[in-house]
């Protein structure tokens, strides 16, 4: 093509692509906590903003939520290791369920936002939680209860556990 008819690309064009590029990029890592708000336009109901304790109804408050009550408890573990783990595990859905490894086939998939199976959630149950396992709650204290038993602390855990 001839120098005269080429497209010439400004600065601010490459500046607007290098921004949505970016916003792109940071859209993408926040999906999984907007996902897990459990915003569900589609069927017409909300999920409300705080839970019945005043955390925020959302990835970061369920956390904060679980630790309130693994202190009172005496169950250790941190911000960090509890929400390393379920990006991992569940990339902060509350409702996945893992419906392929070897527990699904013995008929108990692993559920929630840290992968529990059911006899382990109800082993290590916290008294004041929910016995719902899909509960974000319940199902974060209970598997930090039981990490505590068998690693020491969730902060301990770096792989399927």
């Amino acid at each position: 093509m001839p120098a005269a008819v080429q497209h010439r690309r400004t600065r601010n064009s490459r500046l607007v692509r290098a921004l949505a590029a970016a916003g792109t990029g940071v859209a993408v890592l926040a999906l999984p906590l907007i996902g897990a708000t459990g915003a569900s336009a589609a069927t017409g109901t909300s999920t409300p903003a705080t839970t019945t304790a005043g955390y925020p109804n959302n990835l970061d408050g369920w956390i904060r939520e679980s630790l309130a009550i693994m202190a009172e408890k005496h169950i250790p573990g941190t911000y960090n290791g509890i929400y390393r783990n379920i990006i991992r595990e569940s990339s902060g859905n509350p409702t996945a369920i893992n419906l392929w490894d070897s527990n699904a086939a013995k008929g108990i998939p692993s559920k929630g936002l840290l992968q529990v199976i059911d006899p382990t959630f109800n082993a290590y149950h916290v008294a004041g939680t929910s016995f719902n396992i899909y509960d974000p709650v319940a199902n974060i204290t209970a598997a930090c209860n039981y990490a505590a038993a068998r690693y020491g602390s969730i902060d301990n855990v770096f792989g399927a556990y």
